[in-house]
């Protein structure tokens, strides 16, 4: 099954390099080929029959600034936390759980995509009036960055932190 995964993971790798497609616009296992699903920098996906807490994020903008309210969350290592993420300003905004350095390099990619969406563990796009849940194992200690890497809008203030201890 895994080298069946592999294979098909390589073909599509393939077929996406031969159209000019990004390895970060391809889900996150091709993306990641030959990686574990437990391979993010801010801990993993959490599971939903332990226990966790809920954390609500609101995004909006205004006066040209874009902001999520709470800006940083305090967790402990190991806890779980439900992201309740909801967009109540104009725009399509995201939100985009990782290191401040992938994150770098993801804003990058959004740059040359900007239409590119997301629907992973750990990143979702979100349209105005909508809400997403994410649920999420903070396994590693650290400071992690939840941002929105649409253009223009991490500049504009669309980020904060998650600090793990």
């Amino acid at each position: 099954m895994l080298r069946t995964l592999r294979v098909l993971a390589a073909a599509a790798f393939s077929v996406a390099l031969t159209f000019g497609y990004m390895p970060s616009m391809l889900p996150h296992a091709m993306a990641h080929e030959g990686a574990d699903d437990d391979d993010y920098a801010a801990g993993e996906p959490g599971d939903a029959t332990k226990p966790f807490r809920v954390v609500e994020i609101t995004m909006r903008e205004s006066d040209g600034a874009m902001t999520y309210s709470p800006d940083s969350v305090d967790v402990k290592q190991g806890e779980q936390i439900k992201f309740i993420v909801k967009n109540t300003g104009a725009l399509k905004h995201e939100f985009f759980l990782d290191s401040e350095q992938h994150n770098a390099h993801h804003k990058l990619e959004m740059q040359k995509n900007p239409e590119m969406e997301h629907d992973d563990p750990n990143a979702q796009s979100i349209e105005p009036g909508k809400q997403v849940e994410i649920l999420w194992k903070f396994s590693k200690a650290g400071t992690f960055e939840f941002a929105c890497l649409i253009p223009g809008h991490y500049e504009a203030g669309m980020h904060g932190k998650v600090v793990v201890k």
